[in-house]
């Protein structure tokens, strides 16, 4: 029986699987957000993956990487020197006058930051951030969270292990439903630890190609002798502009 929260994918591909024009080139930032817009052209009716799975499971977590927020030659503000004991940094932050709040139910923007790259300048009603961090995260960082009231769920070594982040989301925060709208990186990375329950794909018409280009489960890859994971087909639509969208649930034997 799963004792997690479900772990439902939902990315946006070309048709040969790329999920970035170039690797490096953020998607949000322009000129690459505009030429990926135009590989989908207009489609009639578009499909809100985020309110399909708050309907659906009660969903009440977006999960994204930091890559998907700060370019890997981007070299964040530097942030004040923490000179307190750090030990008690590496506690859960979970602050009562955030987590607290009346209803509606909190939708929490989750990012995987366990470097501490993502400076959070903007806020936006309705969402609250959450980052997961490791027990290797700078205290600075952490310190610089505490300060912006910005939760944040500790979980791992060297780097974010996103198995008991996920299970933390639950128990702590009582998150039923994670929706990953990451990059292939952070994608492969639930791909390997057996934590995708269902994908959401949406392929456009158009070529992207390029060695090392990200595609849409990056990561490391399968040994000699290990199966694929399967999936099976729950729905698939296209629409007048040529897009696929594509609804797989996976297979566990």
């Amino acid at each position: 029986m799963q004792n997690r929260p479900r772990v439902v994918v939902s990315v946006g591909a070309s048709a040969d699987g790329k999920v970035a024009l170039v690797r490096d080139a953020l998607l949000m930032r322009e000129p690459s957000s505009r030429l990926w817009e135009a590989m989908t052209p207009s489609a009639p009716v578009a499909i809100d993956v985020v309110e399909l799975v708050r309907q659906q499971y009660g969903c009440s977590a977006v999960l994204e990487g930091s890559g998907s927020l700060v370019a890997e030659d981007e070299t964040p503000d530097e942030l004040p020197a923490y000179d307190g004991d750090p030990a008690g940094l590496y506690d859960h932050f979970l602050p009562a006058d955030v987590i607290g709040q009346p209803a509606p139910p909190h939708m929490w923007f989750t990012v995987v930051d366990s470097r501490g790259r993502v400076r959070w300048t903007e806020k936006h009603e309705g969402w609250d951030v959450l980052v997961l961090v490791a027990r290797s995260t700078p205290a600075n960082y952490l310190a610089y969270l505490r300060r912006e009231r910005i939760c944040y769920l500790v979980a791992g070594e060297e780097r974010v292990d996103l198995a008991e982040a996920i299970a933390a989301m639950g128990a702590e925060l009582g998150i039923s439903c994670v929706l990953s709208m990451a990059g292939g990186g952070l994608n492969g990375t639930l791909l390997r630890a057996d934590l995708i329950d269902e994908l959401h794909l949406t392929v456009a018409p158009a070529l992207v190609g390029g060695l090392g280009t990200p595609s849409i489960m990056d990561g490391a890859p399968l040994a000699i002798g290990e199966a694929p994971t399967r999936l099976q087909l729950l729905s698939m639509r296209a629409d007048a502009g040529g897009s696929v969208r594509l609804h797989y649930a996976v297979l566990r034997t």
